[in-house]
């Protein structure tokens, strides 16, 4: 059978007390509704549909998607009215109902959700808790079938010690579907319409409704306030760093790692404390991350070292570099194997050959620099005029001396050699020394300013 996926995306989220609609808030980096449409793509549904609301246009900004269909719920009227906004997309035989705000659903569970719907059996995502607090409650008959879901606001004292609730996620044959949402009422103590009362009228109509549990509580919380938000954070970033220690990673401290992207490791990655990955992150066997880190959108050879307090981002490395500390690398840097990058080196659109040496203070942009070359403490690449970026080029085994200006556009020859604190305009010949500085004068008889009374 054919399936849809509708997800509730609506709310404002007023307890978030923020200008951003709820469903945009980022988890591990992306938007909460990126999460749940992320699960939802792994059951490969025909039709994927998300009912926004409030802030319309700033979640669509946030999620672009191309495989969503976008349907308005301009006055929110509940649940069962919000999926009756979408019934005109849908076109398949099942029908799974998700939630933006719930971002940690995995597809294993949703593919157990949707794999026993039938024509006439609903399927119901439900969770026992010992304190079921105020989520609707699930009621059975004596033979223990679902016979409806009772919201806590209008359950009577018995239903509310029931422990056994609704996490809202639902599978069920959309002709049923079709039919039972315009027999809804608002009349209840939210006058609103609950997509939970078609479990009764399901019942009545002699349908069975299944119910299956998550493996994990935490699948099915819902973020209602930025401490939800947080503690799911923490709870996302545990299964991270738990998946990436059983794939042969070590992590110095589980709890200090947040990946917000993809990370894959190689076997013996060794990562310290307060990294953060961003985007998408490969390290090969044997790296070692040290502690504050950033990595984003980067791949990182194996064998090589980024010491503490180092920025990668959007660089290649390859195998047996070392980088740091407090270094910064930017987009379109590619370093060789055995390349080094020292403290307080900034890199940005540089290519840096084998064996090559950048130590100590130095900015290198747009820069072509060749195998076994020394780059000086304090040497800059002048690669802009103030309106266009021009590229230096410096040869196989150059050294450039200490405190050196290349302005570019600049050539420095292979085995060449710049003096230190030379200011370098013309292209420096193959194995020659360039020396660009002005004469030494040594003033005798000179006194210091004194300060005047």
């Amino acid at each position: 059978m054919e399936l849809a996926i509708v997800i509730l995306a609506a709310g404002k989220g007023s307890r978030m007390r923020s200008a951003l609609p709820k469903v945009a808030h980022p988890l591990a980096g992306k938007p909460l509704l990126s999460h749940v449409l992320d699960s939802a793509r792994v059951l490969q549904p025909a039709t994927l549909c998300v009912v926004y609301g409030h802030g319309g246009d700033q979640v669509r900004a946030a999620v672009p998607a191309t495989d969503v269909a976008w349907v308005e719920q301009a006055q929110q009227l509940g649940t069962g009215h919000a999926v009756a906004q979408a019934m005109p997309e849908v076109h398949e035989d099942v029908v799974l109902i998700l939630y933006g705000d719930v971002p940690l659903i995995r597809p294993e569970t949703l593919q157990r959700v949707v794999a026993d719907v039938r024509e006439d059996q609903l399927v119901l995502l439900t969770l026992d808790m010992d304190d079921a607090g105020a989520y609707g409650r699930i009621v059975r008959n004596e033979q223990g079938a679902v016979q409806a879901i009772v919201e806590f606001k209008d359950a009577n004292a018995e239903q509310r010690a029931i422990g056994e609730i609704n996490t809202g996620i639902l599978a069920c044959p959309a002709r049923f579907l079709a039919d039972a949402l315009p027999q809804l009422s608002a009349n209840n103590a939210q006058g609103e319409y609950y997509l939970t009362d078609v479990i009764a009228m399901a019942v009545a109509q002699g349908l069975t409704v299944e119910a299956v549990q998550p493996e994990f509580a935490w699948e099915v919380d819902g973020i209602n306030d930025r401490v939800q938000l947080a503690r799911l954070e923490r709870i996302h970033q545990q299964v991270q760093a738990e998946a990436l220690m059983r794939g042969g990673a070590s992590l110095m401290d589980p709890a200090r790692i947040d990946v917000r992207g993809t990370l894959q490791c190689g076997q013996d990655v060794v990562i310290d404390i307060n990294v953060v990955f961003e985007g998408d992150v490969v390290l090969e066997d044997g790296v070692r991350i040290g502690p504050h880190c950033v990595i984003r959108n980067a791949r990182i050879g194996a064998g090589t070292v980024v010491d503490a307090h180092s920025l990668i981002d959007g660089a290649e490395l390859a195998e047996g570099c070392h980088v740091g500390p407090f270094a910064r690398l930017r987009p379109g840097t590619e370093l060789a194997a055995g390349a080094r990058i020292g403290n307080f080196v900034e890199t940005k659109k540089v290519q840096i050959g084998p064996g090559s040496k950048v130590n100590h203070l130095t900015y290198l942009g747009d820069a072509q620099v060749g195998a076994g070359v020394n780059v000086g403490a304090g040497t800059i690449t002048c690669n802009y005029d103030g309106v266009n970026k021009f590229v230096t080029e410096i040869g196989d085994g150059a050294f450039i001396g200490s405190n050196s200006s290349l302005v570019a556009p600049v050539t420095i020859g292979a085995g060449a050699t710049v003096g230190a604190g030379s200011v370098i305009t013309q292209t420096v010949p193959d194995q020659q020394l360039a020396v660009g500085r002005s004469k030494q004068r040594n003033i005798s008889g000179w006194t210091r300013p004194t300060r005047k009374n």
